[in-house]
């Protein structure tokens, strides 16, 4: 038997591979990687610099653990649906071996390459701890409330645990004879390469898991939320690529701090089931990446000021949490979890803009960009989402910077114009004195702007503007 094993993006890896682990029981094996347009143009590419950044590196990376073992990647150019059935026709291969993805532009791709097919396609589950949609709450449907997810995620049984990476691969049979084109860079993708960017592949991957586990795991619990600490995994984007699979990393993190730290292991495991919930949320809702999951919020009056949505995109909002998440998101591709929460939610409520232009912001800059789960932050932070937060909530930059970030590290490498502001005012530099921001080199309006909206005048306009659309959407 001869199996096609199509690596696509989401699955950078050899070890925990099940369609890998399953066409080793093949007599031959052909990895293939496509470098398919709607990804690799170069029109397309730089859309998302940091994302293809990551892909590149790890798709090299994949290629000489590939060729290790005694194989090859064969890459190829063009449409994985016209590509993936000319080559298994071509190379006449028994069947064709793939992960499955959750987002729903891949499963219409995955259903037109069945159609397509002369031969089986064989999807499996590796995205997720647990196929996504098959959770079910007593009536037969989808989850709509984390809480209840969770606790019929734990009572579903124990996670698998993840398969061994091969010690050696088959060669290529002899009459594979199609070309493997080179690799691109960044730089041929029409784009310049961001050095601050986290490093791919799977050994990276498994060296920032390692990190984690002997620093920061055992005090996640109380660290995560943390802006000034390195108090989180890092490893979003290895999720996102599959560098790591979800197993791999549940069971890694269960393992060390099963006796060492329960609270943390539970906390950690805590966001992966999240991560769950809204992979879940999306294959069975594949609409949410258009419109918001309560539909009482559809023709919500966003307003759009350009002056507002490009400080809050360059990080000059004046306000120094919020500018701090914008430039850590053009300067290393990340945002730390609890800056995205405040900023998604300053731009949703203070500004009034619509939660999907930032949505998609941030998929443009994102090293994780995620479709489900950049899209549920989103959701969650602008009070639309699936078990979001009371649309009433509406985060203090200021309190939310002083409780996070005490001491105002994180805002002053990310904003380094106030850099010498006293711990007291960092969060505030408006209420400085004038000596004190004389002192620090911080001149407002000048070096570092003035708030472009009030805190309370933002979160009261939001909240009687949210009252009268939610009333009139529920026929108050």
């Amino acid at each position: 038997m001869r199996t096609l094993v199509w690596f696509r993006g989401k699955d950078l890896r050899l070890s925990d591979h099940e369609p890998l682990a399953s066409a080793r029981k093949s007599e031959e094996v052909v990895p293939l990687f496509v470098l398919d347009p709607y990804f690799f143009a170069p029109e397309r590419a730089k859309e998302t610099p940091h994302r293809i950044q990551f892909l590149l590196e790890s798709l090299v990376a994949l290629k000489k653990n590939i060729a290790h073992l005694g194989s090859e990647l064969v890459v190829v150019k063009g449409k994985s649906v016209d590509v993936v059935p000319i080559l298994a026709k071509r190379w006449r291969v028994d069947r064709v071996v793939g992960q499955r993805w959750v987002a729903p532009f891949a499963r219409e791709r995955d259903r037109r390459v069945t159609e397509s097919l002369e031969v089986p396609f064989e999807l499996f589950d590796g995205e997720t701890l647990r196929p996504p949609g098959t959770l079910r709450t007593g009536k037969d449907e989808p989850y709509s409330v984390f809480t209840a997810f969770a606790r019929a995620f734990k009572k579903a049984g124990e996670i698998g645990h993840p398969i061994r990476a091969p010690k050696h691969l088959p060669p290529l049979p002899f009459d594979i004879r199609t070309r493997s084109v080179a690799i691109p860079s960044c730089e041929e993708l029409g784009f310049e390469p961001n050095p601050n960017i986290q490093r791919g592949g799977e050994r990276a991957a498994r060296d920032r898991l390692e990190r984690f586990l002997s620093k920061a795991a055992s005090e996640y619990a109380t660290d995560r939320d943390r802006m000034d600490l390195s108090g989180t995994s890092r490893l979003s984007a290895d999720l996102k690529f599959g560098t790591l699979s979800p197993r791999t990393v549940w069971h890694a993190v269960e393992r060390r701090l099963k006796s060492k730290s329960p609270a943390s292991l539970g906390s950690y495991h805590n966001e992966l089931v999240w991560r769950e919930f809204t992979h879940s949320t999306l294959w069975d809702r594949p609409e949410l990446l258009e419109e918001p999951f309560h539909q009482e919020w559809k023709g919500f009056p966003y307003e759009y000021d350009e002056a507002h949505w490009n400080a809050w995109v360059k990080g000059t909002t004046g306000y120094p949490i919020v500018d701090a998440s914008a430039r850590q998101l053009l300067g290393e591709g990340f945002v730390h979890n609890r800056a995205r929460m405040i900023s998604a939610s300053f731009l949703t409520k203070h500004l009034l803009i619509d939660y999907r232009r930032g949505e998609a912001h941030y998929m443009r800059y994102l090293t994780d960009g995620d479709w489900a789960q950049n899209n549920a932050g989103w959701q969650w932070s602008a009070g639309c989402g699936c078990d979001a937060q009371p649309y009433f909530r509406v985060f203090n930059p200021v309190l939310q910077g002083e409780k996070f970030d005490p001491t105002g590290a994180y805002v002053r490498r990310w904003v380094p114009e106030l850099a010498d502001v006293p711990d007291k005012y960092i969060h505030r530099p408006w209420d400085a004195p004038e000596d004190v921001l004389e002192k620090a080199g911080v001149v407002l309006d000048g070096n570092y702007p003035s708030p472009i909206v009030n805190h309370t005048e933002g979160r009261d306009r939001f909240l009687r503007v949210a009252s009268e659309h939610l009333g009139r959407s529920r026929g108050h």
